[in-house]
């Protein structure tokens, strides 16, 4: 029953990401039907058409392949130059515009998608990643006003006793391993910890950077103890490896204390939500900047059998397993499963609105990238007293958005190769 449940949560989980998907669609179709452009497809999934229906000029429907969508968007190169130079680039070019200007025809003018002002492209290309951002949003605004959000305190769980860098797997301490400062501090557990080093404590976060900023200084801690505060005797906070907050898979020397927080359960609004995303997106980003990497590391421990990072990326089908897992956990109550499984949701379509941020083609930021490069280029122009450039053959950028496409492709099959050999699992 226990397997039958994780799958039905794991469907559903993936049910929700390619609702998802189709929402982030309607984010690019939506403004370019106000705005004009012809459009003739709006698809969730690729491959073989396994339903479609059409209503104006559009066909709407369900592919085989449920690994994400599209929106045709008619007339997103432009006519070719009779400047260009002949060479490989321009056949490759010449010969995808053809296969475009097969549907075009001259009542089409002025509804082709290269012809729009710069600020309407970019509200087009923007309205995916915008869907994303608001679903995301809305998600974990619902999580801290319904149910609250976990998080860490100043008011001390445990104290470590010795110090063991994070990378060491075996936590065990040894004779070799020298007294945590807390422990030397003589902090207790339940103790509030209220000033460091002069400073008054407001979060675990503000702590915690104070800490890491400290190195191996001396650190003079105030807390609370039994409704009075205690200043406790000077110690050196010692250096030691600790992972990155913003990268959790790559270790930083920093400060060390040897605390834990505890935890406490807070709801929050629309202020607290932006701040919580705002975290996120920063996290994110870091993971985008270094996705290639991390996917070569996933390849590499897969074919050597080396056991998988658990900061891995994930493909579509881990997030799903997880989703699952997180379903029919018994160590979560009814309601942090539910926030749980929501804040899964939540993540996934912050991940897919910052990676088609990119600015590289076929991604959307590629778009609005080039969007704005033909803005600046006529702008410039303009101001010189030069000629018109007219518009950015952006035909010529498809060995790029086949590179991308490519790593986007090959990538996705070895996360969900490891999800399925390898998979990642919360419990």
């Amino acid at each position: 029953m226990t397997i039958v449940l994780t799958v039905v949560f794991a469907l559903l989980f993936f049910a929700l990401i390619m609702a998802s998907i189709a929402l982030h669609e309607v984010g690019h179709l939506v403004p370019a039907k106000i705005f004009g452009v012809k459009v003739t497809q709006y698809f969730v999934g690729f491959g073989r058409t396994l339903w479609s229906r059409r209503r104006g000029e559009t066909e709407y429907g369900f592919k085989a392949v449920p690994l994400g969508g599209y929106v045709r968007l008619v007339g997103m190169y432009p006519p070719a130059r009779a400047s260009a130079k002949p060479g490989w680039l321009t056949r490759l070019a010449d010969d995808a515009r053809a296969v475009e200007y097969e549907e075009i025809t001259p009542a089409d003018d002025g509804r082709l998608m290269y012809q729009k002002k710069t600020w309407q492209k970019v509200v087009i290309m923007l309205g995916g990643p915008a869907m994303n951002l608001l679903l995301a949003f809305l998600i974990f605004l619902g999580i801290n006003l319904f149910h609250g959000t976990w998080q860490a305190t100043t008011t001390v769980a445990a104290v470590s006793d010795c110090v063991i860098s994070a990378e060491r797997e075996d936590r065990t301490c040894t004779d070799a391993d020298p007294v945590t400062p807390a422990s030397e501090a003589g902090i207790e557990v339940g103790d509030t910890i209220v000033e460091f080093n002069g400073t008054a404590i407001g979060s675990w976060d503000e702590m915690s950077e104070l800490i890491r900023a400290n190195g191996d200084g001396p650190a003079s801690i105030v807390v609370e103890r039994d409704g009075e505060r205690v200043t406790l005797p000077t110690v050196n906070t010692e250096l030691n490896h600790v992972a990155d907050t913003l990268d959790p898979s790559r270790y930083v020397e920093a400060g060390f204390l040897g605390v834990s927080p505890g935890s406490e359960l807070v709801h929050g609004g629309p202020v607290a939500t932006a701040r919580q995303m705002w975290t996120l997106t920063r996290q994110s980003v870091v993971a985008l900047a270094s996705f290639p990497v991390r996917v070569w590391n996933v390849a590499a421990d897969l074919v050597t059998g080396q056991p998988r990072d658990e900061n891995s990326p994930l493909s579509i089908v881990g997030a799903s397993r997880i989703a699952g897992e997180i379903g029919v956990s018994d160590q979560l109550g009814f309601g942090d499963k539910v926030a749980t499984w929501m804040s899964l949701l939540g993540s996934v379509n912050l991940f897919v609105a910052l990676l088609n941020l990119v600015p590289l083609l076929p991604l959307d930021g590629g778009h609005i990238a080039g969007a704005v490069y033909e803005w600046l280029k006529r702008r410039a122009a303009r101001l010189l007293g030069r000629p018109d450039p007219g518009h950015v053959d952006t035909a010529r950028g498809l060995p790029l958005t086949y590179l991308v496409a490519g790593f986007l492709l090959v990538g996705g099959v070895v996360l969900i190769l490891a999800d399925i050999i390898s998979p990642i699992s919360l419990f």
